[in-house]
């Protein structure tokens, strides 16, 4: 039991098919000629409008993803690649001498956020580059298939017509050695300059994806194509046009905090400029200097301009959300865990997901938390990620891991918060000033109808 007395608070559907894209497609076009849409209108998960200054634009989609569109390249390998880094690079030029068959292929990076955001109903755009090859042309087929639009960043024409390997569509290559440890590596890995580092300014149809959007979702891993400067202006403009923006900065983030001038002041500007903020318990502590998580992410928050949520992902353990009212605690779902990969994107996608629908703090945490579990029992990421049939069976389950020990500890003396909920299959009677117990089996009923009821409106029109 946790040692510190409660109030106690009260607070079917199957897998979606694929769906056909319900809007009148407005044309794009990437670099190499590849024709991607945005949609005209998509049927948003609460209403049209978002409230801001004058600039605020209609918005007709709920989520936008900036870069980071790649193909993973699954592959089981004897050993991990060497540490250093000239034997790195022959690796991963060796592999890529002869490409795998197109079954160990799948949908990679941004992919996964946005497939796992559909999946609950969301309308998505993925904005990004892909080259006009066979890689391009996989990820266009599949991002189609699960109904999200996509928008090219293209570039002056005399530019493009470069054929060089920096115009292709980035590959990451996901290699699992014997115990079932992972290594990444793409050329991203191996240049001082972004993999489109050629790419500039965003072109209107760029803007006319963000500012359509209620949310714009960015990652560290941004970084590894696009340079500081354009990354930062997409920053700038969803804020001039009232799109909210969520920042996972993620391994990246410690490299960018002592990278270049311009990589730490663009760092800082999303540390601070944006509404939420999604990081790792690890990453808040490199980025703060404070182990603890709840702290950490207090620091973060009073550090902000902009910032109305940081969320820490602990794994295993469970996750936490602060904002300058409270701090929610939600501990993780017990599952039978096959792979992480791409977990981390789809508890995003779900933190969108009760952002957009104006969910209560621990109501957002559990249903993040379920799908991050729904994607770790299956084999990799892309479109293998979190389904609606399976979260909805981890939400019923309502086997929560709940470490008593772990999270007393988090509670110290000097947290500075109005209130603590904290997700529990135990109601205890008691009071206490701050600390509340909300009761599991009432959230997952409230949960399920939200989910269910936001999916079918994303399928209907209201």
């Amino acid at each position: 039991m946790l040692t510190l007395p409660f109030s106690s608070s009260p607070h079917n559907a199957l897998q979606n098919p694929r769906l056909p894209v319900q809007s009148r497609p407005f044309a794009a076009f990437n670099c190499k000629g590849v024709r991607l849409t945005i949609p005209s209108h998509c049927y948003t998960a609460r209403g049209d409008h978002t409230t801001g200054g004058p600039a605020v634009a209609l918005k007709t989609a709920d989520v936008a993803t900036l870069g980071n569109l790649c193909v993973d390249l699954v592959l089981n390998v004897p050993e991990l690649p060497p540490a250093s880094f000239l034997q790195r690079k022959a690796y991963m030029e060796r592999l890529a001498a002869s490409p795998p068959d197109k079954k160990y292929w799948e949908a990679g990076g941004n992919c996964n956020m946005a497939i796992a955001a559909k999946r609950l109903g969301l309308c998505c755009i993925t904005i990004g580059h892909l080259g006009n090859e066979i890689y391009g042309e996989f990820l266009l087929d599949v991002l189609h298939d699960e109904g999200i639009d996509t928008v090219g960043m293209n570039e002056d024409t005399d530019v493009c017509d470069n054929a060089s390997a920096s115009y292709e569509t980035l590959l990451c290559w996901v290699l699992v050695d014997p115990l079932q440890r992972h290594g990444f590596c793409s050329r991203a890995d191996f240049s001082k300059e972004p993999a489109f580092s050629w790419m500039r300014k965003l072109s209107k149809e760029v803007k006319m994806g963000i500012r359509k959007s209620k949310i714009l979702f960015c990652n560290g891993y941004g970084f590894d194509e696009l340079s500081p400067s354009l990354i930062t202006s997409a920053l700038d403009y969803a804020v001039e046009v009232g799109t909210s923006v969520f920042f996972d900065p993620g391994p990246r983030g410690k490299s960018l905090s002592v990278g270049t001038p311009e990589q730490q002041k663009a760092l800082g500007q999303f540390l601070t400029m944006s509404d939420v903020l999604l990081l790792t318990s690890d990453e808040a502590e490199s980025l703060t200097g404070i182990g603890n998580p709840i702290l950490a992410g207090q620091e973060l928050l009073r550090k902000g301009v902009r910032t109305k949520w940081v969320i820490v992902k602990m794994g295993s353990k469970g996750s936490i959300l602060i904002s300058m009212s409270s701090i929610a605690c939600a501990p993780a779902f017990k599952v039978n865990v096959i792979d992480t990969v791409g977990c981390g994107d789809s508890f995003v996608a779900a933190i969108a997901f009760g952002f957009i629908h104006k969910l209560p703090a621990v109501n957002t945490l559990a249903i993040a938390n379920a799908v991050g579990a729904a994607t770790a029992m299956g084999c990799g990421a892309g479109r293998n990620v979190a389904n609606l049939k399976r979260v909805i069976e981890i939400m019923k389950a309502s086997n929560l891991n709940e470490d008593d020990k772990f999270w007393n500890e988090l509670f110290v003396d000097d947290i500075d918060a109005q209130q603590i909920m904290f997700l529990s299959r135990t109601a205890i009677n008691g009071s206490s000033n701050r600390l509340h117990l909300v009761a599991l089996q009432e959230v997952v009923s409230e949960s399920l109808w939200n989910l269910e009821t936001a999916w079918m409106k994303g399928v209907v029109p209201s």
